[in-house]
């Protein structure tokens, strides 16, 4: 806020006047403060009324914290950065976690409360052996910062190994850990593979849904009952920032490589999964098993969702996605509203307009719906490496429909679109109220 010139006067023409109203005018401002006063006065006491703990600094928090975080502002005073035995690193524990968030927290009061969320992603630190591969990096990580925009949260993109020891699948935990320290203002962590595309750029994850969870992935009870590998999926999960998932992850990680006994856990996770094809320690196992032989520990704190695509396996996705795209073109042709011209920025919006309208249609259901995330697991974009049960050319396919799918998501509010989605480069514009 600029600060008010109040210079005298000097030659203004109409000097003289003012002269003869500064009586009134210091009347009027004694009233005008002992009438603003009495309004805090009142304010004051009706806030305590309803919340004995309300302090004069709570109101002033309200006021400051509706301009959005300050990110010039660092007080002097030391926060849990200040000591020196804290580590980023995954096997050095950190106690009393939630304490340490709520007082940084405190003492930065512009950055509110709130299910915040950091997306973290991340690759390989070295060039792809597939001579795409950097090509589809690039587009994949893409597709996250275009759903990051959307929706106003934030992406962390690493691509280094935080421990050496940790490669792989299991790269993905000290990543976490060091995210989490270093942004205690985010509630949640959402971390998405690097071969796995947002698909529907306009859902918005159901947070309050898993306001008693600290974990959330894509499964089924049932199946983890029956001991199956594919009961859920560890490439995609949100994990709360607290305590519990500190130490979670510092048991998960533990099971793998930056663990004294990677092989022993091997062979425990290949007895208790009769479907496990990969012979050592992966990480997908090691959840299962936390989770199953340790419910009470762990499991209790674990959603497992499947009311959604919260991340769906490609092979059964992409063939619909013409036909998906064809739905919801029918939706806005029904609904004038969809169709009307805005920008980006209040996109959200719209997308939940949509979504009621379709709920409502009773189009909300698989195969119809767009699906969330779609996981490309089995291609490896960057190696070239792929499944055998399938060619690379489904791989590469399969990718191109799905980025370009989202993209068309994207490039309608900038007033464009990929009319065929195995045609990366080739756009077209769109006519006014289209697609009536």
């Amino acid at each position: 806020m600029s600060s008010q010139d109040f210079s005298p006067f000097q030659t203004s023409p109409y000097k003289r006047s003012l002269l003869h109203r500064v009586p009134s005018l210091v009347a009027d401002g004694f009233l005008f403060v002992g009438g603003a006063a009495m309004a805090l006065s009142l304010v004051y006491a009706l806030l305590s009324f309803l919340n004995p703990t309300s302090t004069f600094d709570t109101i002033i928090t309200y006021s400051t914290t509706s301009q959005g975080p300050d990110f010039g502002y660092d007080p002097p005073e030391p926060t849990f950065y200040d000591d020196p035995s804290l580590s980023y690193s995954v096997g050095d524990a950190i106690q009393n976690w939630d304490e340490k968030r709520r007082e940084w927290l405190r003492v930065h009061p512009s950055f509110g409360v709130g299910d915040k969320v950091l997306i973290v992603t991340g690759s390989q630190p070295s060039v792809c052996k597939n001579p795409v591969g950097d090509h589809l990096q690039l587009r994949l990580f893409k597709n996250k910062v275009d759903y990051c925009r959307l929706h106003g949260c934030e992406v962390f993109y690493n691509n280094v190994l935080l421990d050496p020891k940790g490669t792989g699948f299991w790269a993905k935990y000290p990543i976490l850990r060091a995210a989490m320290v270093a942004h205690p203002e985010a509630e949640w962590i959402y971390w998405v593979d690097s071969d796995a595309i947002f698909t529907d750029m306009e859902f918005k994850l159901p947070l309050e849904k898993y306001k008693n969870y600290n974990l959330v992935a894509h499964g089924w009870w049932h199946l983890v009952k029956q001991q199956s590998w594919t009961s859920l999926n560890a490439g995609v999960f949100l994990i709360r920032n607290c305590q519990w998932s500190l130490d979670f992850i510092d048991e998960w990680a533990s099971m793998g490589p930056q663990g004294p006994a990677q092989e022993r856990w091997g062979e425990i996770q290949k007895s208790l999964l009769k479907d496990k094809l990969y012979p050592g320690s992966d990480d997908q196992s090691a959840l299962i098993y936390l989770v199953l032989k340790k419910k009470q520990k762990w499991g209790d704190k674990v959603y497992l969702e499947s009311e959604y695509n919260f991340q769906s396996y490609w092979l059964g996705v992409v063939d619909g996605l013409d036909n998906i795209t064809k739905g919801y073109m029918e939706v806005d042709r029904e609904m004038g509203k969809l169709r009307r011209r805005h920008a980006e920025k209040v996109s959200e919006v719209y997308g939940e307009m949509r979504e009621q309208y379709m709920k409502d249609k009773g189009m909300w259901r698989e195969n119809v719906r767009r699906p969330f995330v779609t996981h490309f697991t089995g291609c490896e974009p960057c190696s070239g490496d792929y499944n055998p049960i399938y060619t690379w050319e489904d791989c590469w396919n399969g990718m191109q429909k799905a980025l370009n799918f989202a993209d068309n998501q994207v490039l309608r509010k900038y007033g464009f679109v990929h009319p065929d989605l195995l045609n990366s480069s080739l756009v077209t514009p769109l006519s006014f109220d289209f697609p009536a």
